[in-house]
């Protein structure tokens, strides 16, 4: 079997393992919601495996981007609308465009300065939030909205979960059509050889904040699409901690795979829920599972099995 046919095969089988996700994964002692946040999980990483995996930035701060999205969706439906796509795309704009006027201050430094920067960033809108209570909650995260019924649906647990799949396709759309045409092509050369690119005349930094950016849209749609699944918004959904969790899943999945975040977050969202249940140091098997996984698959686990199919 030829590699692109392959490829065309497990890309079907995911498909098809997605659509049928309400009918089987009571079975294995799953629910919708959980397929849900897999999804929701998966979207971010795959935007920050736009910067970090395709373009060679790394960022500890993305968490930003889809904190903001979530305070955006929730603000929208608290204080202005009823309308829950309206919402949403107020969400996803709001951490889409902080990403964009904050990428070319990022991105005039590189390597662990460029990381650190995005700390900082990140860590600003969290304090914003926590301080600001008579508008975000405070450390006690914004509550009082509930995603509202689309064209007379209710987004129960089933409806919604195919909502969200919805969207994390236009995301992998969008993202698998960008990396596939000549931006996407520079923004690996832009990894590849840094250096090389900027002899040739190219304005890398004007590329980097591009990628930055996009993936902070994405990132901000996943985050909008979190607040709707728990009602809720934390501060915690700006903190760096959870952007260090996207990191460890692009890494467990592959991050210069297009799919490896799908699967590392599912490995993380499963373990993270099955584990908390029986103890409360489940990071500790995640640390665990995430050290085993770059001393024996330094390519992510679906690097792991592509190579181990090719040879």
């Amino acid at each position: 079997m030829s590699p692109a046919l392959r490829e065309k095969l497990v890309q079907g089988i995911t498909a098809l393992l997605l659509l049928t996700v309400p009918l089987w994964v009571g079975y294995v002692g799953g629910y919708t919601d959980l397929a849900s946040r897999v999804l929701i999980y998966a979207l971010a990483a795959m935007g920050l495996n736009l910067l970090l995996g395709f373009t060679g930035g790394l960022s500890f701060g993305h968490a930003a981007y889809f904190g903001l999205g979530a305070y955006g969706t929730g603000l929208m439906l608290d204080y202005v609308t009823g309308n829950t796509l309206l919402a949403l795309a107020v969400g996803t704009l709001t951490g889409g465009l902080a990403a964009l006027i904050l990428a070319p201050i990022a991105v005039r430094r590189r390597g662990i300065y460029f990381s650190m920067i995005t700390i900082a960033i990140g860590q600003m809108f969290y304090f914003i939030a926590v301080r600001w209570n008579s508008f975000t909650g405070g450390e006690d995260g914004l509550t009082g909205f509930t995603r509202q019924p689309i064209l007379g649906v209710t987004l129960s647990g089933t409806v919604f979960y195919y909502m969200v799949l919805l969207f994390f396709g236009l995301g992998a759309l969008l993202l698998w059509t960008i990396l596939h045409s000549p931006l996407g092509h520079t923004f690996v050369a832009i990894r590849e050889n840094q250096k090389r690119l900027t002899f040739l005349g190219i304005r890398v930094e004007r590329y980097i904040a591009l990628s930055f950016a996009i993936s902070g849209v994405v990132c901000a749609l996943a985050g909008g699409l979190n607040a709707l699944l728990d009602n809720f918004a934390s501060p915690d959904d700006l903190r760096y901690t959870l952007s260090g969790n996207f990191l460890i899943i692009v890494v467990l999945g592959g991050m210069r795979n297009f799919w490896g975040p799908l699967v590392g977050a599912a490995i993380f969202v499963l373990v993270q829920n099955y584990v908390s249940a029986i103890t409360q140091n489940w990071m500790t098997v995640i640390g665990l599972v995430f050290v085993l996984s770059v001393m024996f698959f330094p390519l992510g686990v679906l690097g792991f099995f592509r190579r181990r199919s090719r040879s």
